[in-house]
């Protein structure tokens, strides 16, 4: 086919050999089938911001590093310089992400470049080689609804412990590769312990996967994983490998009040010296 106007740039670079065919547009970004020496890739297109339908949302973009000042002060005001700017971080999250992710362990596609708003990566396909499907156009039996949903689940604990919430996923966002699930399209992932909505998104995801596999395995309705998940991390006791149950019970703790009163002594204290010391020096 015809090299499209933005994997033009890459053919020039020698990044990529040809273009096959596109395979899929959504609401941020267009893949192709490109051709890099014998091996076969996608490179994901992202769409400029106004030609895309899904918005960059505060709750995802909460606590997002920009390189210099002048970039966020830019970002702030909404300048021109500004929202280039944070397009090009939104793109970068995903790449960053992926990078994480795949160092970790996780089940993503393999990143190998990002060049002019293009992220080259691997490929996923299926046990006769094709591009593999997403999930929710599969059907599946009650045991490999548990074996897929067994699998995800791990994947979403072993990225909570690369300190990586995915934020969006579900059945339209996962491939269903020759060995297995495969997680893609991550540029709304939040950094675990920098977003306040962390947890919340946590629970989204897990719930959603719940909702998918649930249709074909029902006895997963009634199973509790994103808040079973989120409390072994918030007491520092996730780990990858860490075995879970799907249960969950909420446990009531008595608050120190003493513990606390003394918290607010102290600070009373604290904050009675600063203001003595700057008397002395004054």
């Amino acid at each position: 086919m015809k090299t499209p106007k933005r994997l033009q740039p890459l053919l020039d670079e020698g990044l990529i050999d040809g273009v096959v065919r596109q395979l899929m547009s959504g609401k941020e970004a267009t893949v192709y089938v490109v051709r890099c020496g014998d091996d076969v890739r996608c490179a994901k297109v992202y769409k400029e911001a106004t030609q895309r339908s899904f918005r960059q949302a505060v709750d995802y973009t909460e606590n997002r590093k920009v390189k210099n000042t002048r970039q966020a002060r830019a970002m702030a005001k909404g300048t021109r310089f500004g929202r280039e700017s944070q397009e090009a971080a939104w793109q970068s999250a995903e790449v960053d992400a992926l990078y994480r992710l795949a160092a970790a362990g996780v089940r993503v596609p393999k990143p190998h470049n990002f060049h002019d708003g293009v992220l080259l990566m691997e490929l996923v396909t299926d046990a006769h080689g094709d591009a593999a499907p997403r999930l929710n156009d599969v059907d599946f039996s009650a045991a490999e609804a548990l074996s897929h949903h067994a699998t995800l689940i791990g994947e979403v604990q072993r990225m909570l412990c690369a300190g990586v919430v995915h934020g969006d996923l579900s059945e339209f966002n996962i491939l269903l590769g020759a060995d297995g699930p495969v997680v893609i399209d991550l540029p709304q992932a939040v950094d675990a312990a920098g977003n306040n909505h962390a947890q919340r998104m946590l629970r989204r995801d897990v719930d959603n996967l719940r909702d998918f596999f649930g249709r074909f395995a029902p006895a997963l309705q009634a199973s509790r994983y994103g808040e079973e998940i989120w409390d072994l991390y918030q007491r520092g006791m996730l780990q990858p490998d860490t075995a879970l149950s799907g249960r969950f019970e909420r446990t009531a703790r008595a608050v120190d009040l003493g513990g606390v009163l003394r918290e607010i002594d102290d600070a009373r204290a604290e904050e009675a010296a600063r203001r003595l010391r700057l008397q002395t020096a004054t």
